[in-house]
């Protein structure tokens, strides 16, 4: 087991995080911390609470308990906009790409650089600077694919790539990523595997989240454990301690029954009846 490390080296601090949606607990007094640099794998089976920690993380639910605090200070992430102002990034299984746009519109949608006129107070969005640093920011992470080419004729693993760019690109501290190699044969996956361990190279720290144990091994530092909505343990993600992890995600059974709410459940706690992820929708082709 690994023990605790000091608040000095750590981006994030997760602390006594509790969640319920009405009789269900989808998280209780769970802490968990993540170092600077470092790739952590968070683990869990169907119902852990991983997703709800996630979207706490990422601004889309409200704590009904605890404390989080990034690079020492307590914050209050209370929108998917307020996460992207303290630095983190979320990519969800869904991507939310546009599939009509190329890698040049998915990175900046929302985002525009945008220079000021001369006169008056409105300013304009340089196409040609967008796309330049579109290619800069592909051949930093070796990402093989076309800035041109609109992403609904990508493959899955380029989709993922161009999503987990974007993440690492705009991600000032923190990347989150959602199954990130769910669907993707093994060449995909190796690919999207590689930016993943070479993500604290570009300055952020990741959050993993995989039922994928193999995938986790290759590119985390330590993984964390979550059942039935607690913290249960972690440990280094290697092949000695491989039985220890599958334990503590499979467990004893003891504890309470209570299964992660689904999307349509946090979406009516929240009084939401758009989107549950805070991402745009995808727009249509």
């Amino acid at each position: 087991m690994i023990g605790p490390a000091s608040a000095d080296d750590d981006v994030l601090r997760v602390e006594h995080v509790a969640k319920r949606f009405g009789p269900v607990t989808a998280l209780r007094d769970v802490n968990l911390h993540l170092r600077k640099g470092e790739v952590l794998g968070l683990l869990g089976d169907n119902g852990a609470g991983k997703s709800t920690l996630i979207k706490i993380l990422s601004g889309v639910i409200r704590p009904d308990g605890g404390e989080i605090r990034i690079d020492g200070k307590p914050v209050d992430i209370h929108s998917p906009h307020r996460a992207r102002e303290l630095g983190i990034e979320t990519v969800y299984q869904d991507l939310a790409l546009f599939d009509n746009f190329n890698a040049t519109g998915n990175f900046y949608a929302g985002r525009e650089p945008v220079k000021p006129k001369w006169l008056g107070s409105l300013g304009w969005v340089s196409d040609r600077l967008m796309a330049k640093e579109t290619e800069e920011l592909l051949d930093r992470l070796q990402v093989n694919i076309s800035r041109n080419d609109e992403i609904g004729i990508m493959s899955g693993g380029q989709r993922q790539a161009v999503a987990c760019a974007r993440a690492i690109a705009f991600g000032k501290r923190i990347v989150i990523l959602d199954e990130p190699t769910s669907a993707l044969g093994a060449r995909e996956s190796g690919n999207v595997l590689r930016l993943i361990k070479e993500a604290p190279e570009h300055g952020v720290s990741v959050i993993v989240i995989s039922h994928n144990l193999e995938h986790v091994t290759r590119v985390a530092d330590r993984a964390v454990v979550l059942r039935q909505g607690r913290y249960v343990g972690e440990a280094e993600p290697d092949a000695e301690h491989q039985e220890e992890l599958v334990s503590m995600i499979v467990g004893s059974g003891e504890g309470f029954d209570e299964e992660e709410p689904s999307d349509r459940e946090l979406a009516r706690s929240n009084g939401d009846r758009g989107r549950t992820d805070g991402q745009p929708a995808r727009a249509e082709a």
